[in-house]
């Protein structure tokens, strides 16, 4: 029979009681991964669409050009002043919908 007071088992407890936490920060972390690539890509999709209006093509076409699939489906281009345009970009969710 084991002593109740035995330490035997208890890392083990430990680690499956802080997998969930650790896979959550995993998460947290791929997400930022996920948003900092949407926000580079939205200033490459940028200066695509400000060259493509400045020699009178479509911004929004040329905007998706440079875009992955996943974000090209929530690009927004609108026209600025001095010849300028903004982008809008939706950041994907890594988990769920978005």
């Amino acid at each position: 029979m084991r002593d109740p007071r035995s330490q035997a088992g208890q890392a083990s407890v430990e680690l499956v009681a802080l997998l969930p936490v650790l896979a959550l920060v995993a998460m947290l972390l791929w997400q930022a991964a996920v948003a900092g690539q949407a926000v580079w890509m939205a200033g490459s999709a940028a200066r695509a669409a400000a060259r493509a209006r400045a020699v009178g093509a479509d911004p929004l076409r040329a905007a998706r050009g440079v875009l992955t699939p996943r974000l090209r489906a929530d690009v927004r281009v609108r026209p600025a002043g001095d010849g300028a345009v903004a982008v809008r970009v939706g950041i994907p969710a890594v988990l769920g919908r978005g």
